[in-house]
Parts: C-alpha cells; structure tokens; sequence
C-alpha cells in the first residue's frame, strides 16, 4: 500500500478549532445557533450520523435537536415537523437525512425548507445560488472534500487555487446534496468534470470514467464499489461512503467506504479513509453552517468567508 492515508480528524481538529471562535463571536452579538435534523426510518447511517452530530453540537455548545419519524411516515406528518422547525427561533439549520422512505419525495419535500434554515443548500433557491457560483450555503459533504483536498494539496506542495486547473475530475453519485454540488465546486476550481451515475455502471461504462481521474470521489452509496482495477496509478480518492456492512455474529455491523479501499490504495497517491475521512470534517462543516444560519437570520454580523483563508 503506497497511498498517502488522508486523516479527516486531524483536518477536522483545526476547522474546530475555528468553530470554536466563530461561535463566541456569534454569542457575542446576541445570535443563539440552533440544529435540527430530521430522520425517517432507521436506516443505520443515518441514526449513526445523527448521534455524531449531536455529540459535536453538545461538546461546542450548539443546541440539537432530533427529530425522528417512523418509515412508514404519511407526507403530511413529515411537512407538518418542517413547519414546526421553520417556525421555530431557536433552530437556525434544519438537516433533513438521507435516505428517504419511498412514499417521500425529495423534490417534494426540500422546497418546503425554509431557505435561510436550509444548511445542506437542498432547497431550489440555494442549489441555484450555488451552481451560478454565489453560494448561500455550501453543502458540507462536498465543502469538505474540497477542503480536504485543498489540505492535502498544500501539504503536498500545490497551490490549493490552482491545483485542479485542467485536471480530471470524476464524480461517483448525483444526489442533490453530494454529487451535484461537488461537480459545480470541481468546475469552479477550473476542472475538467465527468459525473457519472448507476446508469453509467448499468451500461458497463464505470471504469472507463473512474480510469480517467486524477481525482475521484465517490458518493454513491454501494459499498467497495470502486476497486483497484478501475483507477489509475497516481489517482487522489476522496470516498463518501459509509455503508454498514455485517461484521461477525451477533447482529455487529462495521462501517466501510465505496472504495475497496486495499486495491485502490495500492495504486492511488491519496486516499481518504472510512471512517475517519471525509465524515469528521464533515460534521464539523454542517454545524458551521447552522451557526452561519444563525446571523443570516438574526444579526448583520460578518464572520468572514468559509472556507477560512
């Protein structure tokens, strides 16, 4: 394994860090953040996600707030508990976990998100802002693969700018929230984008996208779906994923990537784990999102650009 290991919670130590400051300078001006997700059903990433999320809220000092539904949840219910959190002063970002039970629509459903509460920039008007390049949110996963690249490259001795400036970028997945945003963020660094889908790996067409990448990033959900054969030596992997899988009796399940992680490790330059990838980083971003919700909607205070310089 000759791949540079990525560590996500070191690069998630600094952006903590910072949280830190931004929330005393947010409390300060009389702001009070508050994050609220919502989850359907019991999928185990999901519930995984959440106590994540809360822990951080709590060691910050961020108020949480779950709100959980069972999967066979009618749409009216599910529409009534977003207007109970749009309405609500105390909560300044509203995550609504994926995935959905097959009676919700997204399409249906994140337009009813108030778009100043909207942290994951699901809501049309905020995914609009953000594919013209003038984000009010930027979706946490994709903000930090981006940020974990940038990392990485500069400690590589790249300038983060300029880095993927006529590289290939291929992007594994197209949910709203991951594979979209993150190809608008690859365009505006100057990439060369390719995004592909199941239907590309229905085709039989997967690896003959995956091999063109001197970046991958794969948010697709299937676990070990990317193995060594399908990337080429030199690739920089930032993989999503986290997928539980058995482990062992007793019901025990472990949490692994979309990347078959030893094959592809051996022939990357980079590679991000799972766990302990992109997921710290993220969580640490989803809550800077909800205190930057909390002085769109209750301050005129600037607490600078995200990402920090």
């Amino acid at each position: 394994m000759g791949a540079t290991i990525i560590d996500g919670t070191a690069v998630s130590r600094e952006l903590r860090a910072r949280l830190h400051g931004e929330l005393d300078a947010v409390r300060s001006s009389g702001a009070d953040p508050g994050l609220a997700s919502v989850v359907v059903g019991d999928d185990y990433a999901a519930h995984a996600y959440e106590r994540r999320l809360r822990r951080l809220a709590e060691a910050v000092g961020c108020r949480f707030q779950a709100e959980r539904l069972p999967v066979d949840v009618e749409r009216a219910e599910v529409l009534a508990t977003i207007g109970k959190l749009n309405a609500d002063p105390r909560i300044t970002g509203i995550l609504i976990l994926r995935p959905l039970p097959p009676q919700l629509s997204e399409v249906e459903i994140y337009p009813t998100l108030d778009p100043l509460k909207d942290v994951e920039a699901v809501h049309p008007v905020n995914a609009g802002l953000m594919a013209r390049g003038t984000p009010r949110f930027v979706p946490s996963t994709p903000a930090s693969c981006f940020w974990i690249l940038d990392d990485y490259f500069r400690s590589s001795g790249r300038e983060p700018a300029t880095a993927l400036r006529g590289k290939t970028v291929v992007i594994v997945g197209r949910s709203h929230n991951v594979g979209k945003p993150a190809v608008w963020l690859a365009l505006d660094r100057g990439a060369i984008v390719i995004d592909c889908d199941e239907h590309a790996f229905h085709a039989g067409r997967l690896a003959e996208f995956t091999r063109q990448a001197d970046v991958l990033v794969v948010a697709a959900g299937a676990p070990g779906l990317i193995t060594g054969d399908m990337v080429s030596d030199g690739v920089v992997v930032v993989d999503v994923g986290i997928n539980a899988v058995p482990a062992g009796a007793g019901g025990r399940v472990r949490l692994v990537g979309d990347v078959d992680f030893e094959s592809v490790a051996s022939r990357a330059e980079a590679i991000t784990p799972v766990p302990g990838g992109v997921g710290p980083v993220t969580d640490v971003w989803l809550v800077r999102n909800t205190v930057l919700g909390s002085v769109i909607q209750q301050t005129s205070l600037d607490i600078g650009p995200w990402p920090p310089a």
